[in-house]
């Protein structure tokens, strides 16, 4: 094989760079699905970047750490700087209003290489998973690559104090490989535990990483026959373009399955040059995909967003093969653009630079480029907080804002002034109740439930509200009817949980945080002894509404504690998210009818009528009040309904009170205590 056993420029890896950046961004405009194109940049990185620091350290006895982070940062932050700057300015021009904060604060995460961490959280955050994709989400393997130029120098800084240079390669390839093992096992693990989580785990991709070191290292040797190397080559390539066709890509990596792209790009790399016209090396050498390559980092850079703006403006989730090819156009340009002028301009500069004074440049180049940013997004942030705090400040007449008063009222509907909609699409995402800024409604890993108590401990009769996030949304409601008559209200809830015996399933696995939580809820209700629980009769989507399996069973299991169920029946899901077609499009155009996602006949009342039910379940149904005359308006008496897709606002739910107390009343028989009515 003709590599090097010291290194050499490897022209066919830049080929790759090309193929794996046009999967990343074909897959991602056309299909709408992820390619595994990224863990080919992960496992090229690995690759070089061990490479680069052995032979330094076998050439000088020394890692520069110190000359290895600045040169990267010279040569890394120049396109991030300006990508994150035309981000925010194409959010303030074309994005709702609803997204901003989410944007602003995701440019800081990524300036500051850990837009990972962020999405991290925001995979587990049930409440957040219903978000529009973020223009600056692709930022997260960026971060994860950041992260790694920290740790490796450190890494193999210390294997060559422990065993010198001459040494070196072989401790460097026990310890790339150890890294490699653990990490690969922790992936394998934590994508099985928690797959969302998993994806933009740092610990979870080293594994990619540290498979390219250990190439880097052994590649010298690994000499295969020519006829061998042009089918190993082939093979590589396409079962790398294969692979986001046969695999789903986005639930099932960042385990054992993302080995598929990673091998198949160690396919490629020990081909090589295989000195034979049919090698796959022909291809990957051609001057247009080695250009592309040396493109492919400020390509990826650029593509996103676009695509992110492009969907926004035409209202689509996929673009079109001519609205695709606008997207790819556009991006390439800005690619060369920013490779040559900005990139270029750098380097220009740098060559006029002292050698002495090459690290603090670096570090002022970096700290230069991403001040805009940083700068821009903070002022920006400033303003939004300072308009919010007048937003809370302003007197809200409820005659101006009635909300749903106006389905039982429509004769306010003629003299409805037209005002702002409460709360504004910016803010709307925090609005929520009591229960949830008190902790009662717990994530999507939490087992524990965090119970909220409210009223007095002697009431006559105590109600317990318990479920999922759509049936947390009703709490302002409850809480209000609940003081009114003196009631003890307990309430716990958690996200993506139904309340319902058997086994539940998220993302293709097991639920076992849920698991753990009903029962666990079901021990605190055998303690309480409420005697009612409020929660969810029906589960809509757009698949269906149904009443979902186990919940028969766990109604069953209350009535044998002489528990009362109020069964209340699941909203309609919107095909638009509240806030954001409200910021974006004018009002009327946000609505949609409730059989969108609801049945016809609600599938609790069926079986009720059937028999099926225990005589413990009251079913009430509010749907009227949210989504009158069958449809869902974004706004209803100037009050935003649902700030996403289905769960409703705190300031909508309190204005649901009278009908949520007629139906309370009416269902449980409590009569109303004298001394609260």
């Amino acid at each position: 094989m003709s590599t090097p056993e010291r290194g050499g420029f490897r022209p066919e890896i830049e080929g790759l760079r090309a193929v794996a950046v046009l999967l990343v961004a074909g897959y991602h405009i056309w299909f709408g699905r992820v390619s595994g194109g990224v863990d080919v940049f992960l496992l090229l990185t690995g690759f070089l970047i061990t490479g680069s620091l052995v032979r330094s350290a076998e050439r000088h006895g020394r890692i520069d750490v110190l000359g290895f982070w600045t040169r990267l940062l010279r040569r890394l932050t120049p396109a991030v700087g300006v990508v994150l700057v035309a981000i925010l300015a194409m959010t303030y021009l074309w994005l709702p209003r609803s997204r901003w904060p989410d944007v602003i604060s995701e440019v800081y995460a990524a300036a500051l290489y850990h837009e990972n961490w962020a999405l991290a959280r925001a995979a587990v955050d049930y409440l957040a998973r219903e978000g529009a994709p973020s223009p600056v989400q692709h930022f997260w393997s960026l971060s994860i690559q950041g992260q790694f130029y920290v740790l490796w120098p450190l890494l193999l800084g210390a294997v060559l104090l422990a065993v010198g240079r001459s040494r070196i390669r072989h401790a460097a390839l026990v310890a790339i490989g150890a890294v490699l093992v653990l990490s690969l096992a922790y992936s394998m693990w934590i994508t099985a535990v928690d797959q969302p989580w998993a994806y933009f785990d740092t610990g979870a991709r080293l594994w990619e990483f540290a498979l390219g070191g250990v190439l880097a290292l052994v590649v010298h040797r690994l000499t295969p026959p020519r006829p061998v190397r042009v089918i190993l080559g082939w093979v590589g390539l396409v079962a790398l373009v294969l692979c986001g066709v046969l695999l789903p890509v986005s639930s099932l990596f960042p385990g054992y399955a993302a080995l598929w792209p990673t091998l198949a790009a160690v396919a490629v790399i020990v081909a090589g040059d295989s000195g034979s016209r049919f090698g796959v090396d022909r291809l990957l050498t051609r001057r247009p995909l080695m250009a592309l390559g040396g493109l492919s980092y400020a390509l990826y850079l650029w593509h996103w967003p676009i695509l992110v703006v492009h969907l926004q403006l035409t209202g689509r989730s996929l673009a079109t093969p001519l609205g695709g090819a606008a997207v790819l156009g556009l991006s390439l340009v800005l690619a060369w653009v920013t490779k040559r002028i900005v990139e270029g301009g750098a380097e220009r500069i740098t060559l006029r630079v002292r050698r002495a004074w090459l690290p603090a440049w670096s570090a002022s180049l970096a700290a230069l480029l991403l001040a805009p940013p940083l700068v821009l997004g903070s002022q920006w942030s400033d303003r939004i907080a300072e308009q919010r705090r007048e937003r809370t400040e302003r007197v809200i007449e409820p005659v101006d804002y009635p909300g749903a008063a106006l389905v039982t009222r429509p004769e306010l509907a003629g003299v409805l002034p037209d005002l702002p909609v409460v709360p504004d699409p910016l803010d709307a995402r925090d609005d929520l109740s009591d229960h949830h800024l008190q902790g009662c409604h717990v994530n999507l890993h939490a087992e524990e439930p965090e119970v909220c108590r409210t009223g007095p401990e002697d009431a006559e009769h105590t109600l317990a509200l318990v479920g999922a996030s759509r049936t947390a949304h009703w709490y302002p409601a409850v809480q209000a009817v609940a003081e009114t008559h003196g009631w003890r209200l307990v309430s716990f809830t958690k996200s993506g949980c139904q309340f319902a015996s058997g086994v539940p399933h998220t993302q293709g696995r097991v639920f076992t945080e849920c698991q753990e939580w009903n029962a666990r809820a079901m021990a605190e209700l055998e303690l309480l002894r409420p005697d009612a629980v409020l929660t969810s009769s029906t589960r809509s989507s757009v698949e269906g509404e149904t009443v979902p399996a186990g919940f028969v069973d766990r109604w069953r299991e209350l009535d044998a504690l002489g528990i009362d169920v109020i069964g209340i029946r699941d909203l309609p899901r919107r095909p638009y998210a509240g806030a954001e077609c409200v910021a974006s499009e004018p009002i009327e155009e946000c609505t949609s009818p409730a059989v969108y996602a609801q049945a016809d006949r609600d599938p609790a009342v069926v079986l009720d009528e059937a028999g099926d039910l225990p005589d413990n379940v009251t079913l009430v149904d509010l749907t009227g009040h949210v989504c009158p005359d069958g449809r869902c308006d974004a706004v209803v008496g100037n009050i935003l309904v649902f700030w996403d897709y289905s769960h409703m606002t705190a300031t909508y739910a309190r204005t649901l009170i009278p009908a949520m107390e007629e139906t309370l009343v009416t269902a449980t028989g409590w009569a109303p205590d004298p001394e609260n009515s």
